[in-house]
């Protein structure tokens, strides 16, 4: 009876101490954040859903963090990863149901939104322009109210919907058809 005792005086003991032993990271400077298009919880059968990160300007210049003209990775740690249930017309071209990386060459009239056939990228650093599945433009307009977090959204009726990428006082827009 001691020694049972005493093994399970044992076992709590050191469950406790590794449980007490676990790390668990703080809050992410830019956090991890998810759209889809039915935006509507309720709704299981999406269109599409992206998982990006969301960067916060913090009184610095979109042109300082995504440079015009030069690849970006569309948010901030790894590159978003855009999952099209269905074939879509993405921008005016035909994309395959598919997961794919979304890549950005800001502009100020105009971005080129990139999908790209690379997975699980960490920034921009390793984008190969021959993994590339389309290019399209997104149209630039500007925001009356500044947004400060990086953010994406969908939204729309039916099989004709936008993609808009916000951030300071400017709105990217990509139209989608199903």
């Amino acid at each position: 009876m001691k020694k049972l005792l005493l093994t399970f005086v044992i076992v709590c003991l050191s469950l406790t101490s590794s449980l007490s032993a676990q790390n668990f990271a703080g809050l992410d400077k830019s956090p991890m954040d998810a759209a889809a298009f039915p935006s509507s919880y309720r709704v299981s059968d999406k269109t599409v859903k992206i998982i990006y990160s969301r960067p916060q300007l913090k009184n610095r210049s979109i042109s300082k963090l995504a440079p015009s003209g030069k690849i970006w990775r569309t948010g901030a740690n790894e590159a978003p990863e855009i999952t099209f249930y269905t074939d879509v017309n993405f921008g005016g071209k035909a994309v395959k149901a598919g997961t794919y990386t979304l890549f950005t060459i800001p502009g100020d009239k105009e971005w080129t939104i990139i999908l790209s056939t690379a997975k699980n990228v960490w920034g921009s650093y390793f984008y190969k322009e021959s993994e590339d599945v389309v290019r399209v433009q997104g149209t630039v307009s500007n925001l009356a109210k500044k947004v400060e977090a990086f953010s994406i959204s969908f939204d729309g009726k039916n099989e004709d919907f936008n993609m808009f990428m916000g951030w300071g006082n400017t709105l990217i827009t990509v139209p989608i058809k199903e």
